[in-house]
């Protein structure tokens, strides 16, 4: 039996008993500020991207994490990459995730995580100030308080169509709700094993 002490700080709630619920958000969607839109993102390379490329031509749930050593963050990501790539890609809807590192942190935290989807940092954290995420209490690798996270839902093009702000390190929005706002099909987070009958 497992110890209780090694279960995981956070979970996804997973059940077929009911729809997950819908979270509060605007009705339809307001422009992101196109100076917002140009502002870098690193990808593991370091090259930069303008942040509003990564949904200019699809929609995108874009999750910014507090920092890769944020160990709620690190179980959250951990469940991202448990979507499966073809769930998303039936919805044409891309995953992002962003964090406020250097990008020489991303290949050793997807290592860590298991995620393979889109990532990126915003190491100056303009994109997170720009959008409202208020600093929090924890620190980040660069010894400044990190900023609070949050999920949002964007494009295509300048438009954002749902926003979450993470109020502390434990307000991640739960994954199926957002998938189901972006009609990705629900993802089994449990780690049992189904039962087939024959």
């Amino acid at each position: 039996m497992a110890d209780p002490s090694e279960a995981p700080v956070t979970r996804q709630v997973s059940g077929h008993a009911a729809p997950a619920p819908v979270p509060s958000g605007p009705a339809s969607w307001q422009p992101l500020a196109a100076a917002v839109a140009e502002l870098p993102v690193l990808d593991a390379s370091g090259r930069p991207v303008p942040f509003g490329e990564l949904f200019r031509e699809r929609r995108a749930i874009v999750v910014f994490v507090r920092h890769f050593l944020c160990y709620i963050c690190k179980e959250y990501v951990e469940d991202l990459a448990k979507i499966p790539k073809s769930f998303l890609q039936e919805a044409n809807v891309t995953l992002i995730v962003i964090g406020q590192s250097s990008y020489h942190h991303i290949e050793p935290f997807c290592k860590l995580t298991g995620y393979s989807h889109e990532i990126y940092v915003d190491p100056e954290r303009e994109i997170y100030k720009r959008l409202g995420m208020k600093r929090g209490e924890e620190i980040a690798s660069s010894g400044d308080p990190a900023q609070q996270g949050g999920t949002l839902i964007l494009g295509p093009g300048n438009n954002i169509h749902f926003i979450h702000h993470d109020r502390n390190r434990l307000d991640h929005k739960p994954i199926n709700s957002v998938l189901q706002l972006v009609g990705v099909q629900h993802v089994d987070f449990t780690s049992r094993p189904s039962v087939i009958h024959v």
